[in-house]
């Protein structure tokens, strides 16, 4: 296959996007309020692509993606992701993420520290907020500080990266907030 190719698809938490070349997932978006929005942010970072009928390895990353919003125990570290043309340390830091078990956080200092950078913290947070693989790189599981779930990019901000780790069973060890009994009554993100 020449360029790029494309897919939207429907989970749990709306419909997401998905993009592909010949060396694997080149992006993941999360659902935005409407699926026009959705197609149009993932055409913003890749503007060449074209939708098709995704191949075999592409409905299996789409398969564990729809299966994990549901909250299903899923591994995602065996789906390939190109990496191509991304800077070196976003690479490193996207690579330490994929390492985080599921269920589990680790601070931007903590990542940093594992990659032998631990004055670059903020470095590390810019290349979490670029995240062109959210979920198959998931990001959601990189927090600031300790216990606290803020600085999200994602469409839904702090709310979608609490969906994900309450998912996820990461946030089973906190007290209950307001914050969270809400989110567990809370309406799914409109389709369409």
């Amino acid at each position: 296959m020449a360029g790029h190719g494309y897919t939207t698809f429907d989970t749990s938490v709306g419909r997401c996007g998905i993009a592909w070349g010949d060396a694997g997932i080149v992006g993941v978006q999360l659902p935005e309020a409407r699926e026009i929005e959705t197609r149009r942010r993932l055409l913003q970072q890749l503007p060449d692509a074209r939708e098709f009928r995704p191949p075999a390895d592409v409905d299996y990353a789409i398969e564990g993606i729809v299966a994990l919003l549901r909250g299903q125990a899923v591994d995602l570290g065996d789906i390939p992701v190109d990496m191509h043309g991304l800077p070196l340390f976003n690479c490193r830091v996207y690579e330490a993420i994929r390492m985080i078990p599921r269920g589990e956080t680790r601070t931007h200092a903590e990542i940093a520290a594992k990659l032998g950078a631990s004055g670059a913290v903020y470095s590390v947070g810019q290349a979490i907020a670029r995240n062109p693989f959210a979920i198959l790189v998931p990001c959601h599981r990189a927090l600031a500080v300790t216990g606290q779930t803020s600085g999200f990019a994602g469409n839904g901000g702090i709310i979608t990266k609490s969906r994900l780790l309450s998912i996820e069973g990461a946030l089973a060890g906190r007290t209950t907030t307001l914050f969270d009994a809400l989110l567990s009554v809370a309406p799914s993100r409109p389709q369409g």
